[in-house]
């Protein structure tokens, strides 16, 4: 079979799916690596290859190399601009091995940035509708707000001032939004931070943005022409003939997409990406059924409380009647002697009578 050559490299480009099986088949090590994947994820790969959908940016290996900005300098600033209704200027990624948490999250992707201004932004993509929302973003925004901390007042030392820390900002994409995010009618963008009853206004460090992907798609987004839509439908949109009409309303988008279509040039590199992503969602649905199985756990043992609850109620209620019983027998006991002692006293007037009669 012809290799098909661009640009010198060779390409998985091809039309159908035994042309791509084929030249994977003179790939040995990539072939190894394709049969790998379970099902699912090699009907996306051969599909990505025969050129019926693009890449699946959420995840992990394929945003941060669509959007590192060492990569491509100004593209993840626009995006995370669009979010946040402001300028930022993304100034580095920082290793996410600093993180003060012990990990578990469920994540596709999750990258964690240093803006112009030393604020940080953690930025995460999730398919699964986790537990405890809200408990977890509290928890991941307050471990940026101690990596924060802890950094500039090391290079502060004795000089340090509160005031030297900067916004923190937890922005969070949702393929499959909570039952929470579908009570809010087609709002599928929620900004957060702490307020207090009175407006009090105290400058506080950390600031959310939440977005429902799975309610965005339902809103009819290619009428608004706004940046923030470009992008967000960008990372919703994965069939190709989907993603050339967006083209035409986004033309500055056709970067990012041809960047995606170059990659068949690289089987190493793509491969490596779709493993990578695998691995990461193979691993968060291990998680996901590890708290599926904890919360069912957890049911169980809140069932079993609230029957043995009930049976102390019964047992106390039964001992309640049994004592009732035991008071009205002692009542009954008390009448029937009373009433003997009324039937002897009726005796005793009658032989009075009796004998009243007799003289």
């Amino acid at each position: 079979m012809e290799q098909k050559q661009t640009q010198g490299l060779y390409t998985l480009r091809a039309e159908t799916e035994e042309e791509v099986l084929g030249k994977l088949r003179e790939l040995p090590q990539f072939f190894q690596r394709y049969q790998s994947m379970d099902e699912r994820w090699r009907k996306r790969f051969l599909d990505y290859c025969m050129g019926r959908k693009t890449l699946p940016v959420t995840y992990d290996p394929f945003f941060k190399r669509l959007f590192h900005p060492d990569i491509h300098p100004g593209r993840l600033s626009r995006f995370l601009s669009s979010l946040l209704g402001q300028n930022v200027r993304v100034v580095r990624i920082l290793p996410s091995e600093e993180t003060l948490l012990d990990g578990g999250a469920l994540l596709v992707m999750d990258i964690l940035v240093e803006l112009g201004d030393g604020s940080l932004a953690n930025i995460e993509v999730q398919k699964i509708p986790y537990l405890f929302p809200g408990e977890r973003m509290s928890c991941y925004s307050s471990d940026l707000v101690l990596r924060q901390y802890s950094r500039v007042k090391g290079e502060r030392g004795a000089y340090f001032k509160y005031s030297d820390m900067k916004k923190v900002y937890t922005i969070v994409l949702l393929e499959t939004s909570p039952k929470e995010f579908h009570n809010k009618g087609m709002h599928y963008i929620h900004y957060g931070r702490t307020a207090f009853d009175t407006g009090l206004n105290l400058e506080l460090l950390q600031e959310f943005c939440l977005i429902a992907l799975d309610v965005f798609r339902e809103v009819s987004y290619a009428k608004d022409r706004s940046e923030q839509s470009g992008w967000l439908s960008l990372l919703i949109t994965e069939d190709v003939e989907a993603a050339e009409k967006l083209q035409r309303i986004y033309p500055w988008l056709r970067e990012i997409y041809r960047e995606m279509a170059d990659y068949l040039n690289s089987p190493k590199e793509v491969l490596s990406m779709f493993s990578e992503a695998l691995r990461i969602m193979d691993r968060n649905t291990v998680q996901f059924m590890i708290e599926e199985q904890q919360k069912e756990i957890e049911n169980q043992k809140q069932d079993i409380e609230s029957q043995l609850q009930k049976i102390m109620e019964q047992r106390e209620e039964i001992e309640s009647q049994q004592t009732e019983i035991k008071n009205q027998q002692a009542e009954i006991e008390s009448q029937q002697t009373e009433i003997k002692n009324q039937q002897a006293e009726i005796e005793r007037l009658r032989r009075l009578l009796g004998e009243e009669g007799k003289q």
